[in-house]
């Protein structure tokens, strides 16, 4: 049958019957309209598998049925010469004598063959077009114009499919790089609203697959939303390859459970269905700044330790044996295993610092850290953010984010020294720190939690600064729940001479230089020096001694202040004569025992008139003119007891 013998109309048919179907029906639709239009027992059409070198059929009509799953190697086949000599190979009639070892054409009795390569735009052989028949198949240009019609129809669907596969193939590359990232990505709409989300924003945010439409604000705050916003507008107007850009400054995510935690993001645009969209990836660096503020902490806390060995190495440690400083250390011992807060009170140079450290030392935190603040040496307006630290930005110089004392304190002990010295609008914030255990850093509306044990320490009567309102009285019994006096130094008696020499042995191995042992003379004259200035004062004087020492002899003379020099031995006078006698006792002086009589009765009179208060305004200390700690010592001392 001739080309120009065929009926028109039924060609027209056979090339509509194709037409309207794709994939696997147009292929089936092919092969039969081809075998009944070329009268052949077969036709097959297949794609070519290049690395395993075989074809796979995708329709096989022979014999009037269909062949399923048919697959083989081109290697020895008539579909070899086609493939890889990418031409129309047909073979007119006697095929197996060409291929005898060819089971399949044996098997069909095969007479001819004729196949085509079906090619990719760029000559890549993408599969092979066949027929083959039983009997002799003599060549005619028209079957061959018709065959090769079918061929470009073939090769045209199988490109088409190709490229299909090949799209869909990108697309789950794509997915599942968005999908694996870490970071969140979301896809906004031109609203900016979420169009669509890879898994990883669903965790961030806790959010479902059934969460778009969810506006931004609701992920970023109003702020970021805003924020976001402005950048997508200016986006829009940048240049193709310029429409990315980092988010710029603080950005807070907030989950459906209400948490928040901080982020960096960037935003893009890109144009579909002549709309802008936006990808905006974000990413959680939670973890990056708890590590940022951890090696902060740690310099910081490494920073103590450093402080604290130049202050053991200076003698950290508490010396002496007297009765008074016997009863403070008792005292530390028994309150050092609970966490309960402790107020040192003392006058200045009685080493509160010193206790402070031994209290801790003595605790069940003594491996976590023991921050020290001066509360008198921090300026008013920095004191807030010293305590409790502050946010990026929270004020002028704030150019990144700082944890406080508090939060360096966390497990651990913070001493809060001159105490006394704090302003009023902080009291309140340090009271709500020790009766809950939290506080928000300055800038921040983010409550944190710490668990610290506060020692605080003052020289200031705290019960009559809070009677003149310049304490708050809630506070002051918040941190005197364990009040301790530590006695001055003129109440330790030997300790004195023990001091003495630790200090002289301590500064002349620090200057290199040989002392002789301090003399009876000189230990009795530092005992009979008042010590306003307590240990920090005798430490002074012996450095001074050591300073101006002359053959190894210590220069007391030099080494107090004239004023003191002078007075010294005044002191020394009054301290060891007996009081001038009244004039009732004129003629009989008084014993020593009737002077501690005398004493004791004075000191019960007054502790009768005060309602027994030793401190305070209307306390029996004030009424003798004499320090509140004095008064303690010599109550203990004489034995004397409080009116119950």
């Amino acid at each position: 049958m001739s080309l120009a013998e065929a009926d028109a109309p039924a060609l027209r048919r056979i090339l509509q019957g194709t037409a309207a179907e794709t994939g696997e029906s147009f292929f089936r639709a092919l092969v039969e309209n081809l075998a009944g239009a070329l009268g052949t027992y077969g036709a097959w059409v297949t794609e070519y598998l290049p690395d395993s070198r075989r074809l796979r059929a995708l329709a096989f009509w022979l014999g009037g049925r269909w062949v399923e799953h048919f697959e083989q190697a081109i290697d020895g086949t008539p579909c070899e010469a086609v493939v890889d000599g990418q031409r129309l190979v047909h073979y007119p009639e006697r095929i197996l004598e060409l291929y005898p070892h060819e089971v399949g054409l044996q098997r069909v009795g095969a007479v001819s063959y004729m196949g085509v390569p079906l090619e990719d735009l760029d000559g890549t052989v993408l599969g092979h077009l066949a027929v083959l028949d039983r009997k002799p198949m003599p060549h005619c240009g028209d079957q061959l114009a018709l065959f090769e019609i079918f061929a470009a129809r073939a090769a045209a669907e199988l490109r088409r499919l190709r490229a299909e596969r090949e799209r869909r193939e990108s697309e789950a590359e794509l997915r599942g790089l968005v999908d694996s990232a870490c970071d969140a990505i979301l896809q906004l709409d031109s609203d900016l609203c979420v169009a669509r989300l890879n898994p990883s924003a669903e965790r961030a945010f806790e959010l479902s697959l059934e969460a778009r439409g969810t506006p931004l604000r609701r992920l970023l705050g109003v702020e970021g939303a805003e924020r976001l916003a402005v950048l997508a507008r200016e986006l829009v107007t940048r240049p193709a390859a310029e429409r990315c850009a980092r988010v710029r400054g603080e950005l807070w995510g907030q989950t459906a459970s209400g948490a928040s935690f901080p982020a960096e993001a960037t935003l893009s645009t890109f144009e579909l269905k002549g709309r802008h969209h936006f990808t905006l990836i974000v990413r959680n660096v939670n973890e990056r700044v708890q590590a940022e503020q951890r090696i902060v902490a740690l310099a910081t806390e490494a920073e103590c330790l450093r402080a604290e060995l130049r202050d053991l190495g200076s003698g950290g440690e508490i010396i002496g044996h007297s009765e008074s400083l016997a009863s403070v250390l008792g005292e530390l011992r028994q309150v050092a295993p609970a966490p309960t807060t402790v107020l040192l009170v003392g006058e200045t140079g009685t080493g509160k610092e010193l206790f402070a450290r031994a209290l801790h030392a003595a605790s069940d935190r003594r491996d976590r850290p023991l921050v020290k603040v001066n509360c008198a040496a921090i300026p008013a307006a920095l004191i807030e953010s010293e305590f409790f630290g502050h946010e990026r930005g929270a004020f002028t110089g704030a150019t990144s984010k700082r944890d406080g004392r508090f939060a360096l304190a966390d497990g651990g002990t913070i001493f809060l020294d001159e105490v006394g010295e704090l302003p009023l609008e902080l009291q309140g914030k340090l009271l709500r720190v020790l009766q809950e255990g939290e506080f928000e850093p300055v800038g921040s509306s983010r409550t944190r939690k710490v668990d610290v044990r506060v020692v605080a320490a003052t020289h200031r009567d705290l019960f009559r600064a809070s009677a003149e309102g310049k304490f708050r009285e809630d506070l002051y019994y918040r941190l005197s729940v364990f009040p301790i006096t530590l006695p001055p130094l003129r109440e330790r008696g030997a300790d004195i001479d023990l001091l003495a020499r630790e200090f002289a042995c301590r500064f002349a191995a620090r200057m290199g230089r040989e002392l002789r042992p301090l003399s009876a003379e000189q230990l009795e004259r530092l005992r009979a020096y008042h010590w306003p200035g307590n240990v920090r004062e005798l430490a002074n004087v012996i450095e001074r001694g050591v300073i101006t020492a002359r053959d190894g002899v210590l220069q007391l003379e030099r080494a107090l202040p004239a004023t003191r020099r002078e007075a010294a031995p005044e002191v020394a006078r009054r301290r060891l004569a007996p009081p001038p006698p009244t004039q009732e006792a004129l003629g009989a002086l008084l014993t020593a025992a009737d002077l501690l009589r005398l004493e004791r009765e004075n000191l019960e009179r007054a502790l009768e008139l005060s309602g027994g208060q030793v401190a305070g305004e209307n306390g029996a200390a004030r009424r003798l003119g004499m320090a509140p700690s004095t008064l303690s010592s010599r109550l203990k001392a004489l034995g004397v007891r409080r009116p119950s």
